[in-house]
């Protein structure tokens, strides 16, 4: 394998890297952070729908990391740095010792993807998610309980952020993600296509441990505080998840998780 030692900071090749706590690269010319051995995993497997353009490690971790290299695309650079060069390029102490720049595989057309999925499909769809931690533990739970796709609104955050990723141990570069649309288009397409939408709101007489697996389903998630919009609630089919304790809500990552169990275990 050709490693590049880095010993200058400021050293133009790894200006991609460069104080990645203050700013991000995703929405420029299609490019993101990846951090991490798990995520870096990922990347690299034929699972991803990404693609790995360079490499930064600490020196002291390529030899463990070798299989790892030699499973990126052929031509990626890997630079390899002593680990104070690497926490003034970062900007950050970073003890993991792994970064990863990333090309973004492009987002899916609706229809496209919804004609081309079975009689009982899972998408798991949200709306004015802006928590980068909701967001990475959206598309960790649709991969852990086999969502067949994530589609977020355009109100949405970016999910390729750095931390986003990170949280999704990985889980953004491998599901496939339907390109942003306003959230009324969404719900249309979904129906279109055959799917029921399924709106969690813990206001819905309909528990969800009630609901039985099948079908076409979507289940619609709104933002942690003002939730779904009550026009959007209306016209799906509204479903809770029954509390106690004087509780109503739970957070985006945990509501997810029960509700994608509930609408997967029939396909175990």
């Amino acid at each position: 394998m050709r490693i590049i030692p880095i010993d200058d900071p400021d050293d133009p090749r790894i200006a991609a890297y460069r104080d990645i706590r203050e700013r991000d690269l995703t929405g420029r010319e299609g490019l993101f952070i990846a951090e991490g051995e798990v995520v870096l995993r990922t990347l690299v497997s034929g699972a991803s729908r990404c693609r790995a353009r360079s490499m930064l490690l600490a020196d002291k971790r390529v030899d463990a990391l070798g299989a790892l290299i030699a499973a990126a695309a052929e031509g990626a650079p890997v630079y390899a740095a002593s680990q104070s060069v690497l926490d003034a390029i970062a900007g950050f102490p970073l003890h993991r010792g792994i970064l990863a720049l990333g090309e973004k595989a492009g987002p899916v057309e609706a229809a496209t993807l919804l004609a081309g999925l079975g009689q009982t499909a899972v998408v798991a769809a949200a709306s004015g998610l802006g928590n980068h931690d909701n967001i990475g533990g959206l598309f960790r739970n649709a991969a852990a309980f086999g969502a067949d796709a994530v589609w977020l609104d355009d109100l949405c955050g970016d999910p390729f952020y750095r931390k986003s990723i990170r949280v999704s141990v990985g889980a953004v570069l491998r599901t496939p993600i339907i390109a942003p649309a306003p959230l009324e288009t969404m719900i249309d397409m979904l129906e279109q296509a055959g799917f029921e939408v399924i709106a969690l709101t813990p206001s819905a007489g309909e528990a969800l441990a009630d609901l039985k697996p099948g079908g076409r389903r979507a289940l619609l998630l709104g933002s942690e505080g003002p939730g779904l919009p009550e026009a959007v609630i209306r016209r799906c089919r509204a479903v809770g998840i029954r509390m106690s304790g004087g509780f109503d809500s739970l957070n985006v990552a945990a509501t997810s998780a029960i509700a994608l169990h509930q609408l997967t275990t029939a396909r175990g």
